[in-house]
């Protein structure tokens, strides 16, 4: 059977290892492109956001290469996006692909669904039990590596002496985890991505600025849905943090619930029910970066996404409260890469601004 899924940041590599072990071939979910967004665009309903577009989009892009199912991630709580796997199917069906999606809720969700299609995937593979779930935990080393070396490079790329050397580097040490085969490939091919990056010229003596990125979860995780934008504040000499990462995401949603962590710093500012999304994560997450001492945070959300914009009307009560700048970037098809390099450039320059006031009135302070 040909499977394809969502290309979602560089889980590909692990998820392209996962169905190739499971007994199917799969059908490599290409980079989101112009062609993507155009296909997306083209099919879907006017106001759907950008995530819906291009997942479209690359439906329809791996049903021209022949895959007959698509595996993906349903949802739970007040957001449109545990439906979108229905809706797509529903164009889908209507383009006459030929194509079925099969959507996994998270196990807190139900269970048996969960289960049950599992065992679908594994049954159509050919695959015994014993087998599946050595796949699995490989699968899931692989994705742990994946997320380790890029948020190392995202450490590393402000103190960059070459600008690109970490960008490079990082395609080196992705490369090396895709051959990976077994754990102890993946641990030996994790520390020479790291060895890589810790080679890379560095200039130690800078002060780089602080930003964490915050959002809905698909244009925080897909480079290409907002424009590389780490790669881009880590060039212009900013060090950025990550609100999500898959494993991230998968420990707090899919095997325990932890959301009520997040929920609890969020609730000075919200109303008595979760707004939903990652709209709670975005406030959460907002109130701990300042607590932790960043520059600022840049909000990134597809333009009409609901839960982003209640999100968005809370935020200026957290800057002012806690002194921490905040930038919000709605992301749609008319979003370009110049548009967006140019303000967080502005914003850049305003917290470097902010920084030399903080630091000579304080000198000020002290002197008095």
């Amino acid at each position: 059977m040909k499977i394809s899924f969502p290309h979602m940041g560089y889980s590909y590599i692990a998820l392209k290892w996962l169905v190739e072990n499971m007994g199917h071939e799969c059908v490599i979910p290409p980079e989101p492109s112009k062609r993507t967004l155009d296909l997306g665009v083209r099919h879907a309903p006017e106001f759907a956001c950008i995530p819906f577009k291009i997942l479209l989009g690359t439906y329809l892009e791996v049903a021209e290469k022949g895959a007959e199912v698509i595996l993906t991630s349903g949802g739970m709580g007040p957001c449109r996006a545990g439906l979108y796997w229905v809706m797509h199917q529903y164009l889908l069906d209507e383009l006459n692909t030929g194509i079925k999606v099969v959507a996994f809720e998270p196990p807190l969700c139900d269970l048996r669904d969960f289960l049950k299609k599992l065992h679908w995937v594994r049954k159509t593979g050919g695959l015994s039990m014993k087998a599946f779930v050595q796949v699995l935990r490989i699968t899931w080393e692989k994705i742990k590596a994946i997320d380790e070396v890029e948020m190392y490079s995202h450490e590393i790329r402000p103190y960059e002496v070459n600008r690109g050397d970490t960008t490079r580097s990082l395609w080196q040490a992705l490369d090396m985890l895709d051959a990976a085969n077994n754990e102890a490939e993946i641990k030996t091919a994790l520390r020479e991505g790291i060895k890589l990056l810790q080679q890379i010229p560095q200039d130690r003596s800078r002060n780089p600025l602080k930003v964490g990125i915050i959002g809905e979860i698909y244009v925080v995780l897909e480079p290409a849905a907002n424009h590389y934008i780490q790669i881009m504040l880590g060039e212009m000499g900013v060090q950025t943090d990550r609100s999500i990462y898959l494993t991230s995401y998968t420990r707090k949603n899919t095997i325990v619930n932890l959301e009520g962590d997040i929920f609890s710093v969020a609730q000075p500012y919200l109303a008595e029910a979760p707004i939903g999304g990652h709209g709670v994560n975005s406030i959460g997450e907002t109130l701990l970066y300042a607590k932790h001492g960043f520059d600022g945070v840049v909000q990134l959300a597809p333009f009409a996404c609901i839960p982003e914009i209640v999100a968005k009307s809370i935020l200026p009560a957290i800057s002012r409260d806690h002194g921490i700048p905040v930038l919000t970037l709605f992301i749609d098809e008319q979003t370009g890469r110049a548009g967006v390099q140019t303000r967080l450039e502005a914003f850049v320059d305003l917290l470097e601004k902010r920084r030399q006031y903080k630091a000579t009135h304080e000198n000020a302070r002290l002197v008095v």
